[in-house]
């Protein structure tokens, strides 16, 4: 993991827009490619860790926090490694990172889900210390939402 090096995405770069829209097909078929003016808004109003193994980006995750009445919350979205760099502790040293900067806020809580099917990542997250909830989550998926 020595060539592996987790920043912050401060803004959108058009070396992150065409990195991400190499893998984030392998998170979601169906998501849309980014743009650079979509990235630099997600970069500006929400925390994006990129990875890199020997300088190229092999992966990211953003970290939303938000303030509620209950207190300060965070959830991790969309974490991807690329098929070829994973085993490489990529997907561990991402979650870390955002594990550190939500204790550097004073978070509440870090929440994530995870597709049963993707049997690795639901490994790592129990081993980082997550544990699953017994909850239901729910989505609304009216007309005037596109998936």
């Amino acid at each position: 993991m020595s060539n592996v090096v987790v920043e912050i995405a401060e803004r959108g770069t058009d070396e992150l827009v065409v990195a991400l829209n190499r893998i984030l097909p392998q998170l979601s078929k169906s998501a849309p490619p980014l743009t650079l003016g979509e990235l630099d808004d997600i970069c500006v109003n929400d925390t994006v860790f990129v990875a890199r193994h020997d300088g190229v980006v092999v992966g990211s995750l953003t970290l939303i926090m938000f303030r509620i009445p209950t207190g300060l919350r965070a959830w991790i979205e969309d974490v991807v490694v690329d098929e070829a760099a994973r085993g490489l502790g990529i997907g561990e040293a991402l979650n870390a990172a955002a594990i550190r900067r939500t204790h550097e806020h004073g978070c509440r809580t870090l929440d994530l889900t995870s597709r049963p099917s993707r049997v690795a990542a639901n490994k790592l997250y129990q081993k980082l210390g997550f544990s699953v909830r017994e909850t239901n989550i729910y989505r609304y998926e009216g007309s005037e939402f596109t998936a």
